[in-house]
């Protein structure tokens, strides 16, 4: 029970969330950029040069989730690191500790790379609701459609065109499925599989913002924790005792003395 007591539990959600955020975003990710790239290729572009630079960009961006995912691998265990090394409950647990001023500078260096991957995580997490827009507008054009069946005239001008999206150039042939054809778009497998694919990595990467804004807090609290210390340290630096210990042993020793001074 006392081991128990220097977990940094703060640290160890934030680190679970993280591990969990990033494999949702990476893996769903992955794939959902490579069922796009046969979607626009099947239904939207007829020419090669029409989505090469698409599948030059997905290729990129898939080459960049596996660094991703290895760098938060690595910084998530260096953060549950430096929240063992830090935390209270286990300086108490297992005995005296006093603080450095490089442990106090390397708690701080992570206060700053938490915040500023929180910030940068932000964007990426704005960046990957745009494909879930993309796909809800497309859901809801197909609904439309499914709707005004009986109408054919009205359902050929519902299109979706990947064109405005800037997924294709404009002079892409077709560009954009419209009536009965997106209709049938939307009702296939690969379709559906995309767009969940698309909601499970952009939820990925809420999970992982919680996980960075909780690491944040959790760092924070250590440095304060360590300044804390570091004071203490400062106030106890001879025989390195706690507060009150210094005492408490004078007395002690005074006691154990008391009966060789009556004797003499």
């Amino acid at each position: 029970m006392r081991c128990l007591g220097g977990v940094p539990y703060c640290s160890l959600v934030a680190t679970l969330l993280c591990f969990s955020g990033i494999a949702l975003f990476c893996g769903c990710g992955h794939q959902a950029l490579t069922e796009t790239e046969r979607l626009i290729e099947t239904y939207f572009a007829r020419n090669l040069q029409d989505y090469i630079t698409l599948a030059f960009i997905i290729q990129y961006f898939q080459y960049f989730i596996y660094g991703l995912a290895t760098f938060f691998f690595v910084y998530c265990i260096v953060l549950l690191a430096e929240g063992f090394y830090t935390t209270s409950a286990a300086k108490q647990t297992f005995g005296e500790f006093r603080s450095t001023m490089c442990g106090r500078c390397l708690s701080s260096s992570f206060i700053v790379m938490t915040y500023v991957l929180a910030v940068l995580w932000l964007l990426v997490f704005a960046f990957s609701a745009l494909p879930v827009y993309f796909f809800y507008n497309m859901d809801a054009t197909c609904h439309t459609i499914d709707v005004l069946t009986e109408t054919p005239a009205s359902i050929n001008q519902l299109c979706v065109d990947a064109r405005q999206y800037g997924l294709l150039p404009w002079n892409a042939v077709p560009g954009k499925a419209c009536g009965i054809t997106l209709s049938g778009v939307c009702k296939t497998r690969e379709y559906r599989m995309t767009y969940d694919l698309y909601i499970a990595a952009f939820a990925g990467a809420g999970i992982t913002l919680l996980a960075l804004l909780t690491y944040t807090v959790s760092t924070t609290y250590n440095f304060a924790v360590l300044r804390y210390l570091g004071r203490k340290g400062a106030m106890f630096p001879a025989i390195g005792f706690e507060p009150g210990e210094a005492e408490a042993q004078v007395e002690r020793g005074e006691e154990r003395l008391r009966p060789v001074w009556e004797a003499a």
